[in-house]
């Protein structure tokens, strides 16, 4: 499979590592070109390329960028897509520690239904709340005693099993958690946020999660605003 990966940070990093391992035609891009990632092209077999070249005929984008910057995203970004191209969203909100304020999540919207209207297209939300070391070493085969399970929340059902296929290849257990509504069950401070969980423990994590931030995870009186497109 042909995937373009946003982010070159732990998890794009650990992403660009393990889906090279498997086969898949991975191009990888960052905020600071195709030059700084010549060490890991080399280390994986991956293509560095220009952000605006990352979605080029992918059947799979990972956009795993800090929150406050996918505004800044080139217009238009995945035109140039496989037909039917599915987008994961890896991302969290930080106000306090990296994002600053963005009023729309604030208010209630989940990071990935706001991620959703900076890029103009739908997105699968998974791998955010796994550590990546845990996502590079901790892989196990299916039915594996110990084998991690993720949740995987969207609102389409194709593009969820498309992430659940690769989940699986990576070596972990996918867990739906619904819409992308539902995917504040999977944000920071809440019970299946970095943890690893089995199936069972999994869902049981999410029903038990609160829509109410913790107050580490709300922004704070100096936390600054993000502008919207």
């Amino acid at each position: 499979m042909k995937i373009g990966i946003i982010g070159a940070g732990q998890i794009g990093g650990t992403l660009t590592r393990r889906l090279s391992q498997l086969g898949h035609q991975v191009s990888v891009a960052n905020s600071r070109g195709p030059e700084t990632l010549a060490k890991l092209a080399s280390e994986t077999g991956a293509r560095a390329v220009p952000v605006s070249e990352a979605a080029r005929d992918a059947e799979v984008i990972v956009v795993t960028i800090p929150l406050k910057n996918v505004p800044d995203l080139p217009a238009g970004l995945f035109d140039e897509a496989a037909p039917g191209a599915v987008v994961i969203d890896t991302s969290n909100y930080y106000p306090q520690q990296r994002d600053g304020i963005i009023e729309e999540i604030e208010s209630g919207t989940t990071e990935s239904r706001w991620v959703e209207q900076q890029l103009g297209h739908p997105v699968v939300k998974a791998f955010n709340n796994i550590y990546a070391d845990h996502l590079l070493k901790g892989g196990l085969p299916a039915g594996a005693p110990g084998r991690v399970a993720l949740p995987v929340a969207g609102d389409d059902e194709r593009a969820k099993s498309v992430v659940m296929r690769l989940l699986n290849q990576l070596g972990f257990d996918a867990v739906d958690a619904g819409g992308v509504d539902e995917s504040w069950r999977q944000q920071p401070a809440t019970p299946v946020y970095g943890t690893d969980l089995n199936v069972d423990g999994v869902k049981r994590a999410l029903s038990q999660a609160s829509r109410e931030r913790s107050p580490e995870f709300k922004a704070a009186p100096t936390s600054s605003a993000v502008g919207r497109r």
